[in-house]
C-alpha cells in the first residue's frame, strides 16, 4: 500500500509504473510511449490535428511537433494540409505507420494482460469503469 496518500500522487505512480512496463515492450518496435500513443491517436482519428495530439499526450506543441517530425521521417505517418486553415496540418497514419502500430498493439495488449493476471474479471472491470468516472468527474 501507498504511504502518498493523495489519490492523484496514487494514479500519477500507477501511470509511472505502467508506462515504465509498456516502454520496454515499445523498445522493440522503435517506440516510446508517446509516440505510441501518437499512432494510436491518429489511427482512431485520421486527421486529428497536432494540438489534439499534444494535449492528448500531455506535451507542448512544439514537443509534439518534433515528436510528428521525427514519425514523419521515419515513414509511420505524414502531415497533409488542412483544407480549412492553412496554418495547421491533418496527420494520417501511413500503411507502414499501420503495420507497425499493430505489431506493438499485440504487445502492450499481452503485456497489459499479464499485468490484470493479478485480479479477477469483476475487479478489472470496476477498476476501468473507476477510472472512466474519474476522468468523467474531472472535466
Amino acid at each position: 500500500m501507498s504511504d502518498y496518500g493523495a489519490l492523484t500522487f496514487m494514479v500519477r505512480r500507477v501511470w509511472l509504473t505502467m508506462r515504465a512496463a509498456i516502454g520496454e515492450e515499445l523498445k522493440a518496435f522503435g517506440l516510446t510511449t508517446s509516440q505510441y500513443a501518437t499512432l494510436v491517436m491518429a489511427a482512431a482519428r485520421p486527421g486529428i490535428s497536432a494540438a489534439d495530439i499534444a494535449r492528448d499526450v500531455g506535451s507542448t506543441r512544439q514537443a509534439a511537433n518534433e515528436m510528428l517530425g521525427l514519425l514523419e521521417r521515419e515513414g509511420l505517418l505524414e502531415r497533409r494540409p488542412n483544407p480549412t486553415d492553412r496554418r495547421t496540418h491533418r496527420i494520417h497514419l501511413t500503411e507502414s505507420g499501420g503495420e507497425r502500430l499493430a505489431a506493438a498493439r499485440l504487445a502492450v495488449e499481452r503485456r497489459e494482460a499479464e499485468i490484470e493476471t493479478a485480479f479477477p474479471p469483476e475487479q478489472r472491470r470496476a477498476v476501468r469503469d473507476w477510472l472512466d468516472r474519474i476522468c468523467e468527474a474531472c472535466l
